[in-house]
């Protein structure tokens, strides 16, 4: 952990604090560039925009995978104010983001909430693979 970085997970957990004086959840994000630049940045807007699907870095991968070439994107660094979600996750794969430096770990997150109430969503499969490898073979050759 540089010096740098760890400027730009302040900047991160500041976005955090400015989501949650907002009356959204505490995180926040933002994209530095191989030059140092800071890209973009955001904050959490799942409340106030009713979309469960607002995390920054999300947000900020989708951003990227529209608005930078493969290369920069691969040479970008994601900080953040905690460890990505499962959802952030694959979307940061998918932009090609280079890496990511984050703040608290989903566990320690975790250990600053209440208990989980929701019971946990049962999935069920594989199930009919000669049916569904159909629309997917091939497409990724």
């Amino acid at each position: 952990m540089t010096d740098e970085d760890e400027k730009f997970l302040r900047r991160a957990i500041e976005l955090a604090a400015k989501s949650r004086a907002d009356g959204d959840p505490p995180f926040g994000s933002l994209l530095v560039g191989p030059d140092g630049t800071v890209l973009a940045e955001d904050h959490n807007t799942t409340v106030s925009q009713s979309d469960i699907s607002l995390h920054p870095e999300l947000k900020l991968a989708v951003w990227a995978a529209r608005e930078l070439e493969p290369a920069v994107a691969a040479a970008t660094t994601m900080y953040t104010s905690c460890q990505p979600c499962g959802m952030c996750q694959g979307a940061i794969e998918r932009s090609g983001l280079g890496r990511v430096v984050f703040a608290l770990s989903g566990e320690q997150v975790t250990a600053l909430k209440p208990p989980a109430t929701a019971p946990p969503v049962r999935l069920e499969g594989p199930a009919l693979y000669d049916e569904a490898r159909v629309p997917v073979e091939g497409y990724y050759t």
